[in-house]
């Protein structure tokens, strides 16, 4: 991993970060990411899998990142990199170049960045005689991908439902941070919030329990961008996914987006268990109690089939107000 800087960056502002044709000449460069996928065009290679690397080059200005020295201002890589690899072990498809596609909508799905390179390697190619590297490189800009693809960004705002949750550290602060961060982001309104719950934890390990809520959005996002920006918002709150359904400082989780209905390896909309837990319905069908969840019905109707209401106490005195 490579940060390359443009001159003048981090100088308080001075100068530009762009080259002579206007795009940004920062860098974050992630090479020789490896990992097993399931794609190509013959039966073997869907049956067996083989090794695939992908290389990403992110455009973007990080001067203020160099200022502040803060997450927030730049790109959680590390994220990314989880991200990009659950893309290649996901769903297959036959060609490197739709998956370097997938790959590239998911770069741009960080708000920061305005161009990327993508380069996916299949150096077990099934190639007769001897050979080095196969690969495919692609460049996109923010605007070919919308052009290509009208899901991943609307010029009419769209309703989502986002949920929170914490139970580390200052849990009520995290999910007023949470909000407000939502509220700052380019592209999202909040208009919407439920009352705070508190929630015994359902699954995993033993932890403490649970402050939860229900935020509603208008976006111009696409889903993947929204989702990315609510994973950046959790890793800037030292979010760590190193146990499934273990304690954390924030979690985020993308309910509803319209009523866009979607199976991918980086997106499930609407989210696969928001239909089954109370500590999300409970709030949420108090915030808005017309709302349904696309294919599953009423969310106040499924609040009462939730095996977990029990667990959910409000709180009265802990109120999230719209930003």
């Amino acid at each position: 991993m490579s940060v390359i800087p443009a001159d003048g960056a981090g100088e308080g502002g001075l100068g530009t970060a762009s080259g002579a044709d206007g795009e940004p000449c920062d860098q974050i460069r992630l090479i020789g990411l490896r990992t097993k996928g399931f794609h190509g065009v013959l039966e073997h290679e869907r049956e067996n899998g083989q090794d695939f690397v992908v290389d990403v080059v992110l455009h973007l200005d990080t001067r203020a990142a160099a200022g502040s020295d803060q997450l927030a201002d730049t790109v959680d890589y590390g994220a990314l990199a989880r991200q990009l690899a659950e893309v290649v072990r996901g769903e297959p498809v036959n060609l490197l170049e739709t998956l370097a596609f997938r790959l590239a909508q998911w770069c741009l799905a960080r708000p920061r960045v305005q161009l990327v390179d993508v380069t996916v390697h299949k150096p077990q190619a099934p190639i007769a005689g001897t050979f080095g590297d196969v690969a495919v490189a692609i460049r996109r800009r923010r605007v070919d991908v919308d052009r290509t693809d009208p899901s991943l960004g609307t010029s009419t705002p769209v309703e989502a439902v986002i949920s929170l949750g914490a139970n580390l550290g200052d849990r009520w602060q995290s999910l007023r941070s949470a909000v407000a961060a939502l509220a700052a982001t380019e592209g999202v309104t909040v208009h919407r919030v439920s009352p705070v719950v508190e929630t015994r934890p359902v699954g995993g390990p033993d932890q403490p329990d649970y402050l939860n809520a229900v935020v509603g959005v208008r976006t111009r996002l696409a889903p993947e961008a929204l989702l990315g920006a609510c994973l950046q918002i959790e890793a800037e709150r030292g979010r760590t996914r190193d146990v499934r359904w273990g304690a954390r400082t924030l979690d985020l989780d993308l309910l509803t987006y319209g009523d866009l209905v979607v199976a991918t390896p980086g997106l499930q909309l609407p989210h696969p268990r928001a239909a089954e837990r109370a500590f999300v319905l409970v709030p949420w069908a108090v915030m808005e109690p017309a709302a349904a969840i696309p294919g599953r019905g009423a969310v106040a109707d499924l609040a009462l089939l939730a095996p977990d209401r029990d667990g959910v106490r409000p709180r009265p005195d802990l109120v999230l107000v719209v930003p």
